[in-house]
């Protein structure tokens, strides 16, 4: 039977909390009553997730787990997820359980009223530090005002798209994805669902202070030319400030006594302009290595098996 749900669940060494994961959302699709099917995205983990998984596709049909070949990354897990998706409405819930399954049912009566995206909206983020919660509410301003796209403040990737939300974000070809803008930028009916978000069931988060700062890069680079407005902006600013002061110079030569020291103020400026001048190659590069990212035309990640019980002939 084709299900009428699914959810797709990435995970990345969550051994310690997936077994939970799947007794609390098999409870709260079981009690939502319709046919489910729950897609585990195993996106190389190095301890026992993938096996703990196994076990639940061997004793439940609804369950099958997608393995990866090695770490691709959280949004190619996603994307995975979708492109493996066969119901009509797809859920995506992270592994960690701060996104609470309890949720799930409030996301799908906003669907069945005709939405085709609910969004999970925070309102609280509890077992965070401040500055987690700082860095996380300054990044969704932001990006909200440097892109065209209207992207919901305080969402992650946990909601339901409709299938046909789904399909067309599969058809999508870039390969540095941000699902979220991507959802957004597709359009379609969308709305909120506000929740608090709880603290890891087990486990470490994933994302460190680099690989935050990445995804924040990849967001911004993805969706806005801005950076590449500003540099420009920043340059023509800069070089009116050094013909301003060359003019100063001048005068001090011509019509003052005034002693010029020289060598420390022109230093200082060769430094600023040049520092100006290397920012400004970065955000260029960024957005030429992700054209070569682009061109080379690989595949988003790599399939080593998927797991489910066989179908009955």
């Amino acid at each position: 039977m084709k299900p009428v749900y699914s959810v797709i669940i990435p995970a990345y060494n969550e051994e310690e909390g997936i077994a939970e994961a799947y007794r609390r959302l098999t409870c709260v699709m079981r009690d939502m009553g319709e046919p489910y099917e729950l897609i585990f995205v195993n996106d190389g983990s190095r301890d026992g997730t993938a096996a703990i998984i196994a076990e639940c596709c061997a004793k439940d049909a609804s369950v099958r787990l997608v393995n990866f070949t090695r770490n691709f990354g959280h949004m190619q897990a996603i994307s995975a997820g979708m492109e493996y998706a066969r119901g009509a409405a797809v859920f995506v819930i992270d592994a960690d359980l701060q996104d609470p399954p309890e949720v799930l049912p409030l996301m799908a009566a906003k669907w069945k009223e005709g939405y085709h995206v609910v969004y999970g909206q925070r309102l609280q983020r509890k077992g965070e530090t401040w500055f987690k919660k700082a860095t996380s509410k300054l990044f969704y301003r932001v990006l909200r005002r440097m892109t065209t796209v209207d992207l919901p403040l305080d969402t992650g990737e946990f909601r339901l798209i409709d299938r046909k939300v789904c399909d067309a974000v599969n058809r999508l070809p870039e390969k540095n994805r941000y699902v979220r803008g991507l959802v957004s930028w597709v359009g379609f009916k969308q709305t909120a669902v506000e929740y608090v978000r709880q603290e890891r069931f087990a486990g470490q988060t994933k994302y460190s202070l680099r690989k935050m700062f990445a995804f924040a890069t990849d967001a911004i680079i993805s969706f806005s030319y801005k950076p590449l407005k500003l540099a420009t902006a920043l340059g023509f600013f800069i070089s009116l400030l050094s013909f301003a002061y060359m003019i100063f110079i001048f005068y001090q030569r011509l019509f003052t006594d005034q002693t010029i020291d020289g060598w420390a103020s022109t230093v200082v400026i060769i430094l600023f302009s040049q520092g100006i001048v290397l920012v400004v190659l970065g955000m260029m590069g960024e957005y030429i290595g992700r054209i070569y990212e682009e061109i080379k035309g690989r595949p988003l990640y790599v399939v080593q098996e998927v797991v489910e019980q066989e179908k009955s002939s």
